[in-house]
């Protein structure tokens, strides 16, 4: 749990880092996670810090039990109501905060910050390469029900990383970075050139 612990904490420092880096131009330049710039997605990370359970179960009420909606409301509400400065300030104050998905554990905090970060940095253009040891913990937590929850369908396809080692499905490879390949297996759909194989083009933009 340390161990998770710590990577928690230097990956918001790192993404703190980036953020810190970008243009005011920047923030409203959109991510891959669709309909959403920079300022949503990071009101969006840090959202957990921000609103306490009773606040979540009432919106989420509000809601009527869909959280994506919830979370595209908020996004949008504390993207609008709160500065860059303050955004980022949010993460730099919640470094070692000890949030973790209802029902997961630490690593599917590990697999929040580092997924939302690639949705920024890869759509941004930003050569930032996540620690290998970490990508290891997230992709060790995924599996069909995370391909599920994503809408994702690898029928004919082995995803093979290339500085990992890891695979996941069967079939004609298609292969790419750990980092790359997460992005894969979260619905992201990566800039061209980024993955190898016959079936690459399923999972990039033409």
């Amino acid at each position: 749990m340390t161990d998770i612990q710590s990577a928690i904490a230097a990956e918001r420092t790192e993404l703190a880092a980036v953020l810190r880096g970008l243009s005011a131009d920047d923030w409203d330049r959109m991510t891959l996670c669709e309909g959403w710039r920079v300022r949503e997605l990071v009101a969006h990370i840090v959202m957990p810090y921000r609103y306490s359970t009773a606040r979540i179960v009432a919106e989420l009420l509000r809601s009527r039990g869909k959280f994506h909606r919830m979370a595209d409301q908020l996004a949008r509400a504390d993207a609008a109501a709160l500065t860059a400065e303050q955004l980022v300030q949010t993460i730099e104050d919640n470094i070692h905060h000890l949030w973790k998905p209802p029902g997961s554990g630490y690593d599917a905090a590990l697999s929040h910050d580092v997924i939302h970060g690639l949705d920024i940095t890869v759509a941004l253009g930003i050569d930032r390469q996540v620690p290998l040891d970490r990508l290891a913990i997230v992709l060790a937590g995924a599996g069909p029900k995370h391909l599920k929850y994503f809408g994702v369908d690898l029928t004919g396809v082995q995803l093979k990383a290339t500085d990992l080692d890891w695979t996941m499905g069967t079939g004609r490879p298609v292969t790419g970075t750990a980092q790359d390949l997460l992005m894969v297996i979260c619905g992201r759909t990566l800039p061209p050139g980024r993955l190898n194989g016959p079936n690459a083009e399923r999972f990039t933009t033409a």
